[in-house]
């Protein structure tokens, strides 16, 4: 028994879920649409075979159809170029009271201070001792006031959250010790010397959210993000040439985009991870007279060892850029391309 054409896609429509699902993804809605056309046109031409003459063959070529042609990507390389952390993470509330308390437990343990090997017993220097002694009820005073030869010197312990556990008040302390020596040493007559203060773990650019400075999040990995004249965010990415590697496009890519003000290091000859983008309508390239369905993207990683990332003379039409951590990418990157790329960027 025959169908028409009209019952062909009757039957096609109905076996075909809808593309305006939102439990169907864009790439399978692409899929699904593209499969429903195929249909169609198979349908239409068995029924313009079946009531159409032949063609001679002395009739005009055709034009080649979209689904005969080689369908194809365009390759690019990407650049993640990244920045270290300069200094140590911030310890949790747990770490420093427990730190502290293996310094406590240290004084408590330690011999007992040879006074007399030091000061001689009487002298301006012993009593100078006792005095510093019993303000501080220990030797070391980042450390608090604790007697670890009282009565009370099993309440070695520290809670959680105190300001002895913190380092800011350690470190205070520590100068505050120092600085009293250099005083006592400016009164016996010597130079007194400047005590250097160690430098903040927050800097200027943290404080102001300057997100072009490389001098911010120091405990943090940092990524250089480009901003396209669309508006864009991404790495930056160049299609490779028809003579170039990976990393030879990679380091081309660097240069055009970021400028040439910066002293870097490709980690390796191989990609650490791609991203592919699908294109809504597939593109007919003029030179190579193939299809192109999309964009693949492999990235190679980089460290920026000294330098600034510079736009001025950028040949990708770039507007802008920014150094950004982890979860601060999220934000400005598109969910597919993040998607791709999160499991490339470290935690820290």
């Amino acid at each position: 028994m025959s169908t028409g054409s009209n019952g062909v896609r009757r039957i096609a429509t109905l076996l075909r879920p809808s593309t305006l699902d939102s439990a169907v993804c864009r790439s399978c809605q692409e899929t699904l649409g593209r499969r429903h056309y195929a249909a169609a046109a198979a349908a239409s031409q068995d029924a313009a075979s079946s009531s159409q003459p032949p063609v001679s063959s002395s009739s005009s070529p055709q034009p080649t159809p979209a689904s005969a042609l080689k369908q194809t990507f365009t390759i690019k390389a990407g650049v993640v170029l990244s920045r270290p952390p300069q200094i140590t993470r911030d310890l949790t509330p747990f770490e420093k009271a427990f730190f502290l308390y293996q310094r406590r437990l240290n004084e408590r343990l330690a011999l007992p201070f040879t006074r007399y090997f030091y000061f001689k017993k009487g002298t301006p220097a012993d009593e100078d001792w006792k005095r510093k002694y019993k303000e501080r009820q220990t030797p070391a005073r980042d450390i608090g006031k604790y007697n670890a030869y009282s009565k009370d010197s099993w309440n070695d312990e520290l809670l959680v959250g105190a300001v002895e556990s913190e380092p800011e008040h350690q470190v205070e302390m520590l100068l505050r010790d120092a600085e009293t020596m250099t005083s006592s040493a400016a009164q016996e007559g010597t130079k007194k010397e400047e005590i250097p203060r160690p430098a903040p773990r927050v800097t200027e650019a943290d404080k102001k959210g300057d997100e072009r400075s490389l001098n911010r999040l120091l405990q943090r990995t940092l990524y250089l993000l480009v901003q396209s004249n669309e508006g864009y965010w991404s790495f930056p990415s160049s299609p490779v040439g028809l003579d170039e590697n990976l990393r030879e496009a990679a380091e081309r890519t660097l240069a055009e985009s970021a400028g040439v003000n910066m002293n870097t290091w490709f980690v390796g000859h191989h990609p650490i991870g791609h991203h592919v983008y699908n294109f809504r309508k597939p593109r007919e390239d003029e030179k190579s007279k193939a299809l192109l369905m999309g964009e693949k993207t492999f990235f190679m990683k980089c460290r920026i060892m000294a330098g600034q990332a510079d736009l001025t003379a950028n040949t990708q039409n770039l507007k802008d850029f920014k150094w950004l951590a982890k979860e601060e990418i999220e934000k400005y990157v598109l969910p597919q391309y993040y998607s791709s790329i999160r499991n490339m960027l470290s935690e820290r």
